[in-house]
């Protein structure tokens, strides 16, 4: 059966933490077609660079600030501290153009990728400019950062966001699909990138005590069941199937990078839920919006 839960260094390829689904990348995965995903940890100093290719890129700072080199032109990113700091500058690269990576003090970057023989011009967007969304409600509630949605981000294949789930929270809730091509729903590879922390206020502990939990199960005869615990530096891939929730431990909190797309001709996020689960959305009516929503630089 195909491998869809890939934990931190399984993944690995050289000076690449994560290099899956991408032009040249070291990880085949079978029947995996539309999206890619590749992370580095750079010292100071450090520059790492990807040939140009027939895909477009969004260069996401994790922890760290960045410049990008693109077509002659450097862009500044000024990144964040970490994932829970809120959103940082991203920048879109276009299509057939190398891309060079470095960073003056280090820190991990997250390069999203997605075959296409189209191009759009490459634009930085500033962490000031990115819609923030809060949504759900009580124990349901995520923070969502969508750089890379239609609306946000002329591109032409993918869409890319992140999502910040508080201790205790429940994400990617209720259970969706996105597997078919029909009126109302769209067919797109997922990608899950996680990153986890322990809580602020929380004792303190290793890092490595910090956890998630992701559930992927079937949604037609296409077999797939993921129960995975996630940590800094997993990937869970999405082919098809019902996916969510994405748990966030008492204690811990969860981070993750969604990056999708899919052979259909409309580039848009339109899902169904599990009709076992989705009257859960109806109870958010009544309820607040977790309080320690949203995380900033100061969260």
């Amino acid at each position: 059966m195909t491998n869809w839960v890939y934990p931190l260094g399984s993944a690995a390829d050289g000076h690449w933490d994560i290099s899956l689904g991408t032009s040249d990348s070291a990880v085949e995965v079978a029947g995996w077609a539309h999206t890619g995903l590749k992370v580095a940890t750079l010292d100071a100093g450090a520059v790492v660079e990807l040939p140009a290719a027939a895909e477009e890129r969004i260069v996401i700072p994790l922890s760290g600030s960045f410049s990008a080199g693109v077509d002659g032109y450097d862009y500044q990113l000024a990144g964040r501290a970490s994932v829970f700091s809120g959103p940082s500058d991203v920048l879109y690269t276009g299509t057939d153009t190398a891309v060079s990576i470095g960073s003056t003090n280090g820190g991990r970057v997250a390069i999203a990728t997605a075959p296409t023989g189209t191009s759009y011009p490459a634009r930085l967007v500033t962490a000031a400019e990115i819609p923030v969304e809060l949504r759900g409600a009580g124990n349901c509630s995520r923070q969502v950062h969508n750089f890379g949605t239609p609306a946000a981000l002329e591109t032409d294949r993918f869409i890319v966001c992140e999502v910040i789930t508080p201790a205790g929270n429940w994400s990617s809730y209720p259970p969706h699909k996105h597997d078919e091509e029909k009126d109302g729903e769209t067919s797109l590879e997922e990608i899950y990138y996680f990153e986890t922390r322990v809580a602020p206020g929380a004792p303190e502990r290793g890092a490595a005590d910090a956890i998630g939990y992701q559930r992927v199960y079937a949604s037609d005869e296409r077999p797939i069941d993921v129960a995975a615990e996630v940590r800094t530096g997993d990937v869970v891939l999405v082919p098809y199937g019902w996916h969510g929730p994405a748990m966030a431990a008492p204690g811990y909190d969860l981070y993750y990078l969604n990056v999708m797309a899919g052979p259909g001709p409309v580039r848009d996020w339109l899902i169904s839920d599990d009709p076992h689960h989705g009257w859960i959305r109806q109870t958010w009516e009544g309820q607040d919006v977790d309080p320690r929503l949203p995380f900033t630089a100061e969260s």
